[in-house]
């Protein structure tokens, strides 16, 4: 039979993290959902000009499907950007109605405070 040694290590004192210390679950949350907006706004810029260059070229080509292609790409982008906008709305009602600060709370400006 094998026996294992098991330590508990406190990750957070350990290597100086304020996560599990000072910081919670809401504070990960939060940065997930910052950086998923972030993303998701350089996703539609992307598609929007993407879009228009292939609308450019397939107009200038005389190529009517992939003018087609540009508009559609443009369309989805607008919708996505309609849908985040909302999103990122409705966070902003659930924080105002509930005080808990899900997207708006300030991480430290980078300072990690114990």
């Amino acid at each position: 039979m094998m026996n294992f040694v098991l330590a508990q290590v406190n990750i957070g004192q350990e290597f100086g993290s304020p996560y599990g210390q000072s910081k919670s679950l809401g504070n990960v949350v939060t940065i997930l959902l910052n950086g998923g907006l972030i993303v998701a706004g350089v996703i539609i810029v992307f598609l929007i000009v993407g879009g228009g260059l292939q609308m450019i070229m397939g107009a200038g080509n005389n190529d009517p499907k992939a003018s087609a292609a540009g508009h559609q790409a443009i369309t989805w982008a607008v919708i996505g950007f309609v849908i985040v906008f909302s999103t990122f709305l409705i966070i902003r009602l659930v924080e105002t109605i509930t005080g808990v600060d899900f997207v708006t709370q300030p991480l430290g400006g980078g300072q990690m405070n114990p």
